[in-house]
């Protein structure tokens, strides 16, 4: 009880709440910047990545096949760094059902989680097949259908994942896999993809999860996962040890209307303990520059910014607003930042790709 109650006072101490006021960063966001091949069209744009080649890597719920309920909506597309369309990556691959999020690894290998098929699919920079963490439902069995959402959850079971939703690297090679909708919690990989643990549940408290929807590391090996049901960013050491948390809290101008419901009710929802997945300051995603200066971006879904925050999380600015026109945003739902001051931003709601040049 003693050591329960030490825990919490650490992890209330070391919180980070932003603070009140951030400059806003002066920002250009780059007309058309993948040119798509005809009859090629972009669905909601799950993901982005970028690798050391400056290629990007779109994940799109595009070329969608099926019902209108339950239809399989993936698709991943390279485009070179001025945006010329390359080729598609797996194209009818078996793990294609609901694209999520899509990372590239140090080595430029392109890592791919998909919400629908519970799968973490690795490809080698050629675009084969390297790994799979993960398994789907049988097509086979009667009792394959949706995942159900029960609360509590079933337990999880060691090397599946039920709604997974995105990947990260410590600098010894392991991967992090937030697994995410359903299960709420960490998983942990090594390199060669042997299960070493896995860490988080579904609640409130500190360690625990509610939809953690993105996940980053810095070059200490530090875990940093978007908690947004919790409106909260949780800072962990690899082991799942909690660090600090990180609350963005800047204020905003109310006339802002939300692209899809109403205004949230912050404070109401937080007392009655509801899923803070629309509120302000909400992470929906997360990326940490390249050293050796790292820093931290993070998006809301409302009022549609996004944040840039050092590693301790102090905001350092913000940009941009809800919305349809260019540097505007729609439910941005994966950030590439291969540089400090540019930003690839993947908007479900807009069906499109951003290129962001920042002047800060």
């Amino acid at each position: 009880m003693l050591r329960a109650l030490f825990a919490l006072l650490f992890f209330v101490s070391a919180a980070v709440c932003a603070q009140n006021s951030a400059p806003t960063i002066s920002f250009d966001s780059v007309p058309d910047p993948l040119k798509l091949p005809k009859d090629l069209y972009l669905g909601e744009v799950a993901g982005v990545a970028v690798n050391s080649k400056g290629h990007i890597f779109v994940f799109s719920r595009g070329n969608t096949s099926g019902p209108a309920y339950a239809a399989s909506a993936a698709q991943l597309l390279e485009f070179d760094r001025n945006g010329k369309f390359m080729r598609e990556i797996g194209h009818n691959l078996y793990g294609w059902s609901f694209a999520h999020a899509v990372r590239v690894d140090q080595q430029d290998n392109i890592w791919v989680t998909d919400k629908g098929s519970d799968l973490v699919v690795k490809f080698d920079p050629q675009g084969r097949v390297a790994m799979v963490v993960g398994r789907k439902q049988e097509a086979s069995d009667e009792e394959t259908g949706p995942v159900k959402h029960p609360k509590p959850p079933a337990p999880p079971e060691i090397g599946r994942f039920r709604q997974v939703t995105d990947v990260a690297w410590d600098p010894a090679g392991n991967a992090y896999i937030s697994d995410g909708y359903i299960n709420s919690r960490v998983a942990k990989i090594d390199s060669n993809g042997r299960w070493l643990k896995s860490f988080g549940e579904p609640g409130h408290g500190p360690g625990q999860f509610v939809q953690p929807h993105s996940i980053a590391a810095d070059a200490q090996g530090n875990i940093y996962v978007a908690d947004r049901g919790n409106r909260r960013i949780q800072v962990m050491d690899g082991e799942g040890r909690i660090l600090r948390e990180i609350k963005i809290d800047v204020p905003f101008d109310p006339r802002i209307q939300p692209l899809l419901g109403p205004v949230p009710e912050t404070e109401k929802m937080e007392a009655a303990g509801a899923n803070l997945t629309q509120t302000p300051g909400a992470p929906w995603a997360l990326c940490i520059t390249p050293g050796p200066r790292q820093v931290l971006y993070a998006a809301d879904a409302y009022p549609g910014r996004i944040y840039k925050l050092s590693l301790d999380g102090k905001v350092l600015g913000v940009l941009g607003e809800a919305g349809r026109q260019l540097k505007q945003f729609g439910w941005i739902h994966e950030i590439a930042c291969p540089s400090e001051n540019v930003l690839y931003v993947a908007e479900l709601l807009n069906w499109r790709v951003q290129k962001l040049i920042l002047h800060p």
